[in-house]
């Protein structure tokens, strides 16, 4: 087993001062090409958008997409109801304060900001 103490590279020869000389070259060589590749990499990539605006984006999208479903809902029903009893404007009045409140709900759930109706806190 070798002893951990000695110096040298592990071969029984000790390091010479040509052995240091081509190491220190072939590190500023290397040192050399990872400097060229970067300066190449940085030129050859566009800059990147920052994803938070895209997400921020997508995100308010599908929030209006929730309040406005629910709210167009309401008042497609509303018009069937008027259609049908004949109860012309209350059916349309009605359904479309129900489709609010239920635009605001699923906007609140979709947000995060309220719990959904299938979680079960029975544990």
């Amino acid at each position: 087993m070798a002893d951990p103490t000695k110096q040298g590279n592990g071969n029984g020869r000790e390091p010479t001062s040509s052995d240091d000389a081509d190491l220190s070259a072939r590190l500023k060589s290397l040192d050399a090409r990872i400097d060229k590749a970067s300066a190449q990499r940085q030129i050859a990539e566009p800059p990147a958008r920052p994803t938070s605006d895209s997400s921020a984006l997508g995100q308010a999208f599908r929030l209006s997409a929730e309040f406005v479903s629910g709210v167009a809902a309401g008042g497609i029903v509303g018009w069937l109801v008027d259609r049908l009893f004949g109860s012309s404007p209350w059916g349309l009045i009605i359904c479309l304060i129900l489709g609010f409140c239920a635009g605001m709900l699923n906007l609140m759930r979709a947000s995060g900001a309220l719990k959904s109706a299938r979680y079960d806190d029975k544990r």
